[in-house]
């Protein structure tokens, strides 16, 4: 048997980092298995689906580097498949029409809220003739649901699950406009994708009951269904935006790494041993349901900028640049010169090695796209600016002419600290308001490996700019 998992996704609002997590389950078990990840967007909710929706979904599944499989199949372009599935079942007795009116059903379940007992459609044309039929009221169709006995999932994550019939309702296949309810699309599109297995968030546990009972009544293959604890805030509440509930889309604004991504929700809910850091290519080799907790799982958001961190730090420069560049020129308001460019590749290293994201990666990076004094950062890179600060570093612009013709990190640092020695003052006093000066701020990377990648030129016009 090939695997065939599916992600579908409602296009009504961004991919949530909930959303993510599940697509990601379903692309690995496929990977894993050597199956294939489908991707359904379910669309029927005309009123609130939108293309900006859809393409919010496309776009972050794509960055995030969850590739799926064949076309992407769109759940209310198939609404005739649905509906003939229900006219089926009401040919071979499943189903059955119910005129019951929208006042009449009010009226149902007002009084049973009044006698105290649940809520649910009591099943009053199960058994009645259409041709008893009011005039004028469009009927909808009906599962004719099993009344005795239980449904039973044995679940891939939760276990053995089973709920009495008795407590469900013979529930809408087709509205009354002849419209397919979300139950009967979501089992009619599994069975025509060849889903074979069906991971989803344990808030559709209870639609899995009411979605096999219209499995059974077609005599179709079930799915093996893998019901996923859903995702907490560090402090155990449910998963809000206060918490990181975020679209995919913002996680990227914030400047992490999909890499980093896929690792922290992977680790959201499954494990392997003790291991944290955890590639894709072991991820697929690894995955399977059997490692899924049936714990909810809590979001931090410290843990995700550690982790990025790391993925930070490991990823090759050359693949950093093209990452980082636009958000640089979107600090300049103008694109980098092939000199600032060259700055930028040499000043990396040591830049990424004190940054979280790409973000805090493009801020520590800027100034050596700069061109002339960099904007001082804040009040206390302000504060190592005094007048003495000042005059010292136009003294120390002359030193350093000394070192321009041998520009390297030791030369520098030599006439630095002589400097320093000579002016009688702590290298701390000199270091400082160099610093600022070359960086606009009061953290940077080693101040004379500042020095060295911007050149004698560029130190002099900056450090005159300071001393002015």
């Amino acid at each position: 048997m090939t695997v065939i998992t599916r992600f579908a996704p409602s296009p009504t609002g961004f991919l949530h980092i909930g959303g993510a997590r599940t697509a990601l389950f379903n692309w690995l078990f496929a990977r894993h298995t050597g199956g294939k990840f489908l991707l359904r967007i379910e669309d029927t909710d005309r009123a609130r689906s939108t293309q900006a929706a859809v393409d919010a979904i496309l776009d972050g599944l794509s960055w995030l580097g969850l590739d799926w499989d064949d076309e992407v199949v769109y759940q209310f372009a198939r609404a005739e498949r649905h509906a003939a599935v229900a006219r089926e079942l009401l040919a071979d007795g499943k189903a059955y029409y119910c005129y019951a009116s929208p006042q009449e059903l009010d009226e149902m379940r007002e009084a049973q809220r009044r006698a105290g007992v649940p809520v649910r459609y009591d099943g009053r044309w199960r058994h009645r003739d259409p041709g008893e039929a009011p005039p004028g009221v469009a009927p909808v169709i009906r599962l004719k649901a099993p009344q005795n006995g239980q449904t039973v999932i044995q679940d891939a994550v939760q276990g053995e699950v089973k709920v009495e019939n008795a407590v469900l309702d013979d529930m809408i296949l087709l509205r009354a406009d002849g419209t397919p309810t979300y139950m009967l699309a979501v089992v009619v599109d599994d069975l025509d994708m060849g889903v074979t297995h069906v991971i989803r968030g344990d808030d559709h546990l209870n639609n899995a009951f009411r979605q096999l009972q219209i499995i059974k009544a077609m005599g179709w293959p079930e799915p093996v269904y893998a019901h996923i604890p859903l995702i907490h805030g560090a402090d155990g509440a449910k998963l809000s935006k206060r918490h990181g509930a975020l679209g995919v889309d913002a996680y990227r604004d914030m400047g992490f790494l999909p890499a980093a991504l896929r690792n922290y929700l992977l680790r959201l809910g499954w494990g392997h041993g003790d291991d944290e850091i955890i590639s894709t290519k072991q991820a697929i080799e690894w995955f399977d349901l059997g490692g899924v907790g049936r714990s909810p799982s809590r979001f931090d958001t410290v843990k995700l900028t550690n982790l990025n961190a790391h993925y930070l730090r490991e990823l090759p420069d050359a693949e950093l640049l093209p990452l980082v560049l636009p958000r640089i020129e979107g600090k300049l308001g103008a694109p980098v010169d092939d000199v600032g460019r060259a700055r930028i590749e040499r000043g990396m290293a040591g830049v990424k090695q004190r940054s979280r994201t790409l973000v805090e990666l493009a801020d520590n990076l800027v100034f050596y796209a700069r061109h002339g004094a960099p904007p001082i950062a804040d009040d206390k890179a302000h504060a190592q600016l005094t007048s003495d600060s000042k005059a010292l570093l136009g003294r120390l612009a002359d030193s350093l002419e000394m070192a321009s013709a041998d520009w390297n990190e030791k030369a520098i640092e030599e006439v630095v600290r002589r400097f320093a020695e000579t002016e009688n003052v702590k290298f701390g006093q000199v270091a400082q308001p160099l610093r600022v000066a070359l960086t606009g701020s009061t953290a940077s990377p080693g101040i004379f490996e500042v020095l060295a990648i911007l050149g004698a030129q560029e130190t002099k016009t900056r450090l005159l700019a300071a001393a002015g």
